[in-house]
């Protein structure tokens, strides 16, 4: 129950960052994405507050012996770019592109009324919903690899 807790917290203070940084606004997401027209900077600004808060935080948290809510960090193995990576990427880069929304903010949006929202959130979530069945469909199910301490690797 903690942990639900925790997370519903962070997605609330996640939303409203959102909100505040003007990452729900379509219009200010493309303008920003168009940087050979009338490109608007000031989501660097967020970028950049995101990316310096990571930096410092991370360091802190990882000095930690266990996370706070669970048993053991995660272990990441050496990730590479792949076809299914590049592929995905760039779908997810031409979709924010198009209609300016990008997961977090359009789940936001949805309290703002806009009736073009709950369309893109529904064709997002059968997009997604058609990419887990086809990766089931694609892939033998195999156990996930481990390291020696027992904790999930991504990737080999």
């Amino acid at each position: 129950m903690k942990a639900v807790l925790s997370a519903g917290a962070a997605g609330l203070l996640f939303a409203l960052g959102l909100g505040l940084a003007g990452m729900t606004d379509p219009a200010r997401v493309v303008g920003f994405l168009d940087v050979a027209g009338a490109w608007d900077p000031s989501l660097a600004f967020v970028m950049a507050g995101a990316v310096g808060t990571h930096a410092v935080l991370r360091r802190a948290v990882l000095r930690r012996a266990r996370p706070l809510l669970a048993p053991s960090f995660p272990a990441f193995g050496a990730l590479r770019p792949d076809a299914r990576l590049v592929t995905g990427a760039a779908l997810f880069g031409v979709g924010w592109g198009l209609a300016g929304y990008c997961p977090g903010p359009a789940f936001t949006s949805l309290a703002a009324g806009n009736a073009v929202v709950p369309l893109f959130v529904a064709a997002m979530v059968a997009g997604m919903l058609l990419s887990q069945a086809w990766d089931r469909a694609a892939r033998p199910s195999t156990p996930p690899r481990t390291d020696e301490a027992g904790r999930t690797r991504l990737s080999s």
